[in-house]
C-alpha cells in the first residue's frame, strides 16, 4: 500500500509473489470507512501479508509523512491481525510519474492512477527483494 492523506494506493501480488499489479486507489473523500473497504480486500483476495510504503528522506530519516505511515502500518497490524511490513518507498511516486508521462498520460489520468501505480512499483521492489 501506498498510504497518502487523502488517497491509499493498493497493490497486490500474484499467488507465486512473482509479480506486482496496481489494484485500487481509495479515496479517503469518497470512501467513508477506507479501513472496512481495506478489510474487504483482504477477505476478497486471500491476503496473507501486507507492506506498507515508509516514505524517507534522501538522507535515510523519517519525517511527519512516515510516521504517519509508521501509525498505520500499526493501525492495520490491530486491526487485521495480519502480518504489516514497512518498506522504503523512496522515489516510487517519482517513478511512477514519469513512467504515466512517458506514456503520454493526461494530468488528470495521472491523478486517478499514480497512487496505484506507485504501490505496485513498491511491492514489486519488496517481492525483487525477497526472492534472492
Amino acid at each position: 500500500m501506498d498510504y497518502g492523506e487523502r488517497r491509499i494506493g493498493v497493490a497486490m501480488s500474484d499467488l507465486f509473489g512473482w509479480t506486482a499489479q496496481g489494484l485500487e486507489v481509495i479515496d479517503r473523500k469518497i470512501v467513508a470507512d477506507p479501513m472496512a473497504r481495506i478489510a474487504g480486500l483482504i477477505k476478497e483476495y486471500e491476503v496473507e501479508s501486507i507492506v506498507v510504503g515508509l516514505p524517507k528522506n534522501m538522507n535515510g530519516t523519517v519525517g511527519p509523512s512516515g510516521e504517519n505511515c509508521i501509525a498505520f502500518a500499526e493501525t492495520l497490524k490491530q486491526t487485521l491481525s495480519l502480518p504489516v511490513r514497512l518498506w522504503d518507498e523512496r522515489l516510487t511516486t517519482v517513478s511512477a510519474e514519469r513512467t504515466l508521462l512517458e506514456a503520454d498520460v493526461s494530468r488528470a489520468k495521472r491523478k486517478l492512477v499514480i497512487d496505484k501505480m506507485a504501490a505496485a512499483i513498491l511491492l514489486q521492489s519488496y517481492l525483487d527483494s525477497i526472492s534472492k
